[in-house]
């Protein structure tokens, strides 16, 4: 039997898009790496691959996830970041052994080189989101504006004035309503 998840939503920053596997926090939330086997695939998605993990290991990741989550919007509202969120993320970013590899196509790889490649993968993750939270790369930390929603992301937009996680889904969604909202009130403007 196919167990049908609902799809990654992917996005060209690795700390954020791992944030997004657990979507609309403040609506009906939305778990993407519901499973071992889940996480194991938006792994490899991102070109850290693994062969299995474990029940303890996805909740180690999880637990990354959602430090990575209260640090990034912590950092975003230029508010303290919380200091157990902190640990949390440089636990796992000095647990693991990954390295950079240089592809003959000139590209960068992770080769994840202990026994633990599930540790590795999650120190590649909590390294990632050090470097966009301490303001290592250029961009700025941003709350989607949608309610529900309301995910870190990072905006790397030439403006920086970005205002939605994702703006097939989050966008268009509000884009959405606020036309309905809008129809909806001339058309009982027209009927009075």
């Amino acid at each position: 039997m196919r167990l049908d998840f609902p799809d990654f939503r992917l996005g060209t920053v690795l700390a954020t898009s791992f944030t997004g596997t657990l979507s609309e926090r403040h609506g009906d939330a939305v778990e993407r790496i519901p499973t071992p086997r889940r996480l194991v695939d938006w792994m490899a998605v991102y070109g850290l691959t693994v062969d299995s993990c474990t029940t303890a290991q996805l909740e180690l990741a999880r637990q990354l996830r959602e430090s990575i989550h209260a640090v990034a919007t912590a950092a975003a509202l230029q508010a303290p970041l919380p200091a157990a969120a902190v640990h949390v993320i440089n636990d796992c970013s000095t647990r693991g052994r990954a390295a950079a590899i240089l592809t003959p196509q000139g590209t960068r790889e992770w080769q994840l080189v202990s026994t633990d490649r599930v540790a590795d993968a999650l120190s590649v993750i909590a390294a990632d989101a050090i470097d966009i939270i301490a303001g290592e790369r250029d961009g700025k930390l941003a709350l989607c504006a949608s309610p529900t929603c309301q995910a870190a992301f990072f905006d790397t937009s030439r403006s920086r004035t970005r205002r939605w996680c994702d703006m097939n889904t989050c966008g268009n969604r509000q884009k959405k309503a606020r036309f309905n909202a809008n129809r909806s009130r001339d058309l009982a403007q027209r009927s009075s």
